[in-house]
């Protein structure tokens, strides 16, 4: 049988499954997605934009976190105005379209961002550890520990 040759379904099939492409102009600098985990390169199906956004976000939060020292978190920074940042304790989606985000922000009160999945806009940054006696909190590789559970 010619292997170039796929049915309807196999093209369909294709067309849905996720891609994901990443160049850096330092490779050495910055440490880009290389994989994900299997659930996530499977066809698209019946997920909602929410639960999409909300898998992706726990592998790019658990990459920026191996990337960082043992005195750093990660935070999130808020684009406009002055709202500074929020340390990222949490993540949720509300389908079809919500995805919040739990934590404190630099005061240390509770904070949470609730967002629509067309505004989504997540800029992660290292940030000092509340406490320098604690290991740094990696809430990425708690949440991508959910996400294999299912």
């Amino acid at each position: 049988m010619d292997e170039d040759v796929r049915t309807t379904a196999e093209l369909v099939e294709a067309d849905a499954l996720p891609r994901m492409r990443e160049a850096h102009a330092d490779p050495d600098a910055c440490v880009g997605l290389e994989c994900v985990p299997e659930q996530l390169n499977r066809p698209v199906g019946n997920k909602s934009a929410a639960q999409w956004a909300y898998e992706r976000l726990i592998i790019y939060i658990q990459n920026f976190e191996a990337q960082l020292d043992g005195e750093h978190e990660v935070a999130m920074g808020f684009v406009g105005g002055d709202a500074g940042v929020l340390r990222i304790e949490g993540l949720g989606y509300y389908d079809p379209d919500i995805v919040t985000f739990y934590g404190r922000d630099a005061s240390g009160a509770q904070t949470q961002l609730i967002q629509h999945v067309s505004q989504l806009s997540v800029l992660l940054r290292a940030v000092s550890k509340p406490r320098q006696d604690a290991p740094a909190n990696r809430i990425g590789f708690r949440l991508a520990a959910e996400l294999e559970k299912g």
